[in-house]
């Protein structure tokens, strides 16, 4: 369960990047990477 949260993470923060820097949608990109901050293994985990 561990490795399927920080893969779902790390799939967060690399889509919050591409939609900051493809997109240039500022609330979405942060918005995504927050998420994928909060569920991942370094962050404070909603799942816990």
């Amino acid at each position: 369960m561990t490795t399927l949260l920080w893969l779902i993470a790390v799939i967060l923060v690399i889509a919050g990047v591409y939609v900051l820097l493809a997109r240039r949608d500022i609330l979405w990109g942060i918005v995504l990477i927050v998420v994928g901050l909060l569920i991942g293994p370094g962050g404070v985990s909603i799942f816990h």
